[in-house]
């Protein structure tokens, strides 16, 4: 097991109260393999990606959990008395980018402006390892081959690529160190469908060839189709379901991974209306209680607005945190929620 999240609580302190962002979450991820985070915008994903990098801003606090990453609790190393995180850590930053690394949301907005793409992706080698100004541009280069940018962009300035290009960099310098853990944050936000398609077959192609494990997190589940093996559903900072990418889309067993999928067009199946979850995402300052889902389901009960759904097995690996699962599953249509 090359990861393990377990049971990890994140708040985040602001004036109205406290955020529950996450409460709970348990992954697990083994080496090569790939995890797809899905969910709408808010639900946790990206503290989640925070709270295994141990990037998280000042006002979010630990409240429970353990991030096991390669046999290192890597909470023990950073977590205050507080549940806050140390601003510096010499040991953590042995471990990120060189063990894990990240591919950040908005690489328009992730790279530094006023630096050469190339001297961004060269400073990394240069922090982790013993190696010259001219092994680590020529490891730059190789990096940019490897992603399909011409060489001669190098020295060019942030402003000067495309919206794809500035992906594909942050792509190479995630990929400078050959992590054993890289983690996207919605690595094809704002491209269009063939620039989405082109990173994302590069993405898969450089998985396998580096053997590296990979946590994509997005809202947009034929992301995680093309790449993912395995899916974890967010819902309100808790996970709704999980399991392989073949029973999340075949053998649904959540209602609201069903509307999650349901809102989503396919250009293989049948025409039909796209569905439409009724209401708002809940406010995660004051969650409701019970199934966080439940102000929403078109299947609700009773039990569900008062207790907390266990997380039920329908097969080895495939988890649903709804009361009824097993009753709904093989049932469950996206057309409940048109």
């Amino acid at each position: 097991m090359l990861l393990e999240v377990q049971d990890l609580v994140v708040h985040y302190k602001i004036k109205t109260g406290w955020v529950h962002a996450t409460d709970g979450v348990s992954i697990q991820l083994d080496k090569g393999e790939t995890l797809g985070l899905v969910g709408e915008s808010a639900c946790g994903k990206t503290t989640l990606a925070y709270g295994i990098s141990q990037l998280l801003p000042s006002n979010a606090y630990i409240k429970g959990g353990r991030v096991i990453f390669d046999g290192k609790n890597l909470l023990k190393m950073t977590m205050k008395k507080d549940g806050r995180l140390k601003e510096y850590d010499n040991e953590l930053n042995k471990i990120r980018w060189k063990e894990i690394s990240m591919i950040f949301q908005g690489a328009m907005n992730a790279l530094n402006p006023v630096q050469r793409v190339g001297d961004q992706i060269a400073e990394a080698i240069l922090f982790h390892e013993r190696v010259t100004k001219q092994q680590a541009r020529q490891r730059a280069e190789q990096l940019y081959n490897l992603v399909g940018i011409p060489v001669d962009r190098i020295d060019h300035f942030p402003h000067e690529y495309s919206g794809g290009m500035k992906q594909r960099a942050m792509i190479a310098m995630a990929l400078a160190l050959n992590p054993k853990l890289v983690i996207a944050d919605e690595p094809t936000t704002a491209l269009d469908v063939i620039t989405q398609n082109k990173i994302l077959t590069k993405v898969r192609e450089l998985q396998d060839r580096l053997e590296m494990a990979m946590i994509i997190i997005t809202h947009d589940v034929s992301v995680v189709a093309k790449t993912a093996k395995r899916i974890a559903v967010m819902y309100a900072g808790q996970i709704s379901e999980t399991g392989t990418t073949r029973e999340i889309f075949k053998e649904t067993a959540h209602p609201y991974t069903s509307g999650l999928l349901g809102s989503f067009p396919s250009i293989k199946g049948k025409v039909r209306r796209l569905a439409t979850i009724k209401g708002n995402p809940p406010s995660l300052v004051e969650p409701p209680t019970g199934c966080r889902f439940h102000p929403r389901c078109p299947y609700v009960q009773d039990i569900c607005k008062t207790q907390n759904p266990p997380g039920l097995t329908m097969s080895p690996g495939h988890i649903s945190f709804c009361h009824f699962a097993k009753d709904l599953q093989g049932k469950l249509s996206p057309e409940v929620f048109i």
